[in-house]
């Protein structure tokens, strides 16, 4: 079927975090949301077809995550990324973010430290401090507008951490990691015995004609070593239902993970994430062939429309997520009078730059998964608004 993404869906009201938490998240219910990353799109129909067929069955006890649920997930990562593993070192989780918890919880001393590279989504500093850790930065460096990796301090940084969190691909800098880095990072984290979480919950938002590799997929050393977080909450838009799988490379740590959540009693639930989960990944496939060039397409209109219209605010497209890295430093505004430029003037709900990196000043991310007309009009605002400063 042909999916029509230009759609207007009237989110509000319905319990929608991205909408509904306006006033909690800006202070404000007159901006348009273009922060968390959930997309304002319809999902595939095989998958609403599925949820609609269990909700009429009307019963939704303890549920069964039965073979098939596991099966479809691996035939997906096969078929999309090239990656087979054993099927039987797989776990279900919550999410990606709790698998983090999970993981500084099992891997690391209270007090220990967690390596992160930032910028990064703040999760990663969220899961750490929870847990009573410490967060240590490898911070990427920019040059020319990229953004590049520290390895000197890559590797210093290991001699004292105790767990490194990898995300691949990387939100918000939205670049796709090449074979030959990710098997250098691994390699040193097997020398300075770090273990390695990979967080690829974007890994099927790719663009330019790049290619997600499995950070387990780069030698057998990694396949022994990388325990790795997948969903399909970001592929589908199915965040809500919360859904995520564990690869493991052993059973010994699997059997660590699945200890952690099954003493807080949780392993089977829910009905409906069992049920979605499965019929996207056999049956979502035609969706996202056509989501792709649709947000690829969103990523050049905001490229071009800041290069003619506002220039002072400098960005690229991405190739990975949906999520733009915005550098509005040439605007002159501090963190906090950059956030109410935003939400005041422009009249936009975006993130703050410097919740992913505590360094950071004068960035902005953006959430382009969205109708173009949402887009159009949040564009024009910014123009405005900056035209107003």
């Amino acid at each position: 079927m042909i999916y029509n993404f230009d759609e207007i869906i009237d989110r509000s009201g319905n319990h929608s975090a991205k909408y509904d938490e306006r006033m909690k998240k800006f202070g404000t219910n007159d901006v348009i949301p273009l922060w968390i990353a959930d997309m304002d799109f319809r999902t595939a129909q095989p998958i609403i077809d599925a949820l609609t067929r269990r909700a009429q069955e009307g019963l939704w006890g303890y549920t069964n995550r039965h073979d098939g649920y596991f099966a479809a997930i691996r035939s997906w990562q096969k078929r999309r990324n090239g990656w087979d593993f054993d099927q039987s070192l797989m776990s279900w989780s919550l999410g990606v973010v709790q698998s983090i918890y999970t993981m500084v919880q099992i891997c690391t001393p209270v007090g220990g430290n967690v390596l992160i590279q930032t910028p990064v989504y703040s999760e990663f500093y969220d899961m750490t401090e929870l847990g009573g850790r410490n967060v240590i930065e490898n911070q990427f460096v920019e040059k020319d507008g990229k953004w590049v990796m520290d390895w000197e301090d890559f590797e210093e940084k290991l001699k004292i951490a105790d767990l490194f969190l990898l995300c691949n691909p990387h939100n918000p800098l939205g670049f796709v990691w090449e074979r030959e880095d990710l098997k250098r990072m691994v390699d040193l984290c097997i020398k300075y015995h770090v273990p390695v979480f990979s967080d690829e919950i974007h890994s099927d938002l790719i663009f330019h004609g790049k290619k997600h590799i499995p950070t387990a997929t780069v030698s057998e050393e990694a396949a022994s070593y990388v325990v790795t977080g997948i969903s399909g909450t970001k592929t589908f838009n199915l965040a809500g239902l919360q859904a995520s799988t564990v690869v493991f490379p052993n059973a010994y740590m699997k059997k660590k993970f699945d200890t952690f959540w099954s003493n807080m009693d949780i392993h089977r639930n829910n009905a409906f994430s069992l049920i979605a989960m499965e019929a996207a990944f056999n049956e979502g496939e035609e969706w996202l062939e056509q989501l792709l060039p649709y947000i690829s397409a969103n990523f050049d209109y905001v490229v071009d429309y800041l290069e003619k219209n506002i220039p002072q605010i400098k960005t690229y497209a991405p190739d990975a997520t949906y999520l733009m890295w915005l550098d509005c430093r040439a605007l002159g505004l501090d963190d906090e009078a950059l956030n109410r430029f935003f939400i005041d003037k422009a009249k936009l709900g975006l993130n703050a730059g410097n919740s992913f990196g505590r360094s950071l000043s004068g960035y902005m991310r953006l959430n382009v998964a969205c109708p173009r007309s949402v887009l159009e009009q949040a564009m024009q605002q910014l123009e405005a608004a900056v035209k107003a400063l």
